[in-house]
């Protein structure tokens, strides 16, 4: 059986720039990119924040040009799912079902979905009001009531930023307290634009083409009200998508991958690697991602020539 060079497990930005960088250094790359390829990127619409497209350009349609660079240079793509890995001796073994392939390397991007409520309204209504990102997002709400939901740091911060833009910013929480850090906490109390509703949870999201209110359960009294809003944020967290790696390397308690050798990309085992938010539990963008899958494909390039 041959051995790859380096196999990509994920696309995304991280993902398919590693195959970029490595495909340019004649690596030959292996991108198993996922049945669902193109990561978070390919729920957003708008993306205005990435360098060199100053009038925007829709996720998808940059994911796609992403791909076509890294497949320019010679990244060769499999479009299905890695089901289990084996590190545990060389040369690596990355499995598709029962299907075994080899490599002398390999790069994890495999991201973090985001924590949706679970609603019919919520997915129907993304990217016309729906968003998970507030980062992403926030500029397109500039004078608009919004609600945000969470209670831990990320809506804080979320909620904090949103400010920016937004009238006011209604944090709706399924508790009396939040789970953020006290700094986090007296920031958002102390802001004028933002106030709570607590011991709520959403049921439906209000709109047709986009949004406009929230339906909300009072958890102790069942009672059921209204809150008008033009945009609605989801801050309830996001799940790295690592569970294919358990036993085979070290992952910190929320199951994002620990980089064991900073600034590098270098992972608990030899060979292998990581880029993009399936290590990042504080950026999460499309450019620190890609950013990273650079870094990932050149400690790549540097630790196969200590192998030869």
């Amino acid at each position: 059986m041959a051995v790859e060079n380096l196999v990509i497990i994920g696309s995304g930005p991280a993902g398919y720039t590693a195959g970029i960088y490595a495909a340019r250094a004649n690596l030959s790359p292996l991108c198993i990119e996922g049945y669902q390829s193109g990561g978070l990127l390919m729920l957003t619409s708008d993306v205005e924040n990435f360098p060199g497209f100053p009038q925007g350009m829709m996720g998808p349609e940059l994911m796609a040009n992403f791909r076509k660079q890294a497949e320019r240079f010679g990244t060769r793509f499999i479009s299905k799912d890695v089901t289990q890995v084996d590190f545990s001796s060389y040369p690596l073994k990355v499995y598709i079902g029962s299907e075994e392939i080899q490599a002398k390397a390999v790069i994890i991007a495999t991201g973090a979905a985001t924590k949706w409520l679970g609603l019919e309204s919520e997915s129907r209504l993304l990217g016309k009001g729906v968003s998970s990102c507030a980062t992403c997002d926030g500029a397109f709400f500039k004078g608009a009531k919004l609600v945000i939901v969470g209670g831990g740091d990320s809506a804080m911060e979320e909620a904090t930023f949103l400010t920016r833009f937004a009238s006011s910013v209604t944090v709706i929480h399924r508790k009396d307290t939040l789970r953020a850090s006290k700094i986090m906490q007296e920031r958002a109390f102390k802001n004028p634009k933002i106030n709570f509703i607590w011991d709520s949870e959403v049921i439906e999201v209000l709109g047709q083409d986009s949004v406009t209110g929230a339906k909300i359960k009072n958890l102790k009294t069942g009672a059921t009200s209204e809150v008008p809003c033009e945009g609605f944020f989801v801050a309830i967290g996001h799940e790295p998508n690592t569970s294919f790696l358990k036993g085979q390397l070290d992952l910190d308690p929320k199951g994002y991958v620990v980089l064991n050798h900073r600034p590098t990309t270098r992972t608990s085992k030899n060979g292998v690697f990581a880029a993009g938010d399936v290590q990042d539990t504080v950026y999460r963008q499309a450019i620190t991602a890609a950013a990273s899958g650079c870094q990932s494909a050149i400690d790549v390039e540097r630790y196969l020539e200590t192998l030869h």
